[in-house]
């Protein structure tokens, strides 16, 4: 007996245009509240990596993408996530919304049931060398790319670029709450020769819940005791 493979899903985005242009502008709040240009792409600024340094072969060991079961990145997969990003292009989001809180900053949630292995968003965001942003101030650094050559470590830094995914929060490693709260996943692709940082879902979503994912899937380097 073969055990299903399990794919990813797209979202579906809500029908009511109007509502769907209100999850769009709770987005565009929080952007222009921190300072931040829109944008659903990896950016590469002169002054920082290279594009041609995001190579996907260079990653230590292979690319992370046990965390989601995942062992390739199949043909439909990646159907699913063009299929997604040319949904975006024509503004057809998914159905999140952006709430502040005023224990937990801005925070995300489900405007719509979502079901599990949902594509939700890429993480996007200036992309750099680590032993740039050591110092820096920027509470959301994501890890883009780890080679064997710490100095060639790649990070996406949401600090002045990106978009709905700055504000989807951590959950806390250190309580026996933080797990349980935890509803999407975040995973490590190599598409097309380059790393991606994909939002999936990692069980089905409740219209109304707020998006958690674990800051720390595979490194532990991340200071969560202070999460809520």
């Amino acid at each position: 007996m073969h055990k299903k493979k399990r794919r990813l899903l797209p979202f579906v985005p809500t029908e009511d245009r109007v509502r769907r242009l209100e999850q769009m502008a709770s987005a565009a709040t929080a952007l222009t509240s921190s300072k931040m240009e829109f944008s659903n792409e990896l950016t590469y600024v002169p002054s920082m990596a290279p594009m041609s340094a995001n190579q996907a072969k260079l990653e230590e060991g292979g690319m992370q993408i046990h965390l989601l079961t995942f062992k390739v990145l199949t043909k439909e997969d990646k159907e699913t996530i063009e299929l997604c990003r040319n949904m975006l292009k024509r503004g057809e989001c998914p159905p999140l919304l952006v709430v502040f809180d005023s224990h937990e900053g801005f925070t995300v949630q489900a405007d719509a049931y979502i079901k599990d292995l949902t594509f939700l968003t890429e993480y996007t965001g200036d992309v750099d060398y680590l032993k740039n942003r050591e110092n820096d101030g920027c509470d959301s650094i994501m890890t883009l790319l780890s080679p064997a050559d710490p100095s060639q470590k790649l990070v996406i830094c949401p600090d002045k670029r990106g978009n709905i995914a700055r504000f989807i929060n951590g959950i806390n490693n250190h309580t026996p709450d933080g797990k349980k709260k935890q509803n999407v996943k975040c995973v490590r692709y190599d598409i097309d020769g380059e790393c991606h940082v994909l939002l999936v879902a990692c069980r089905d979503i409740a219209r109304g819940e707020k998006l958690y994912y674990d800051y720390n899937g595979h490194e532990y380097a991340y200071p969560t005791h202070h999460f809520v």
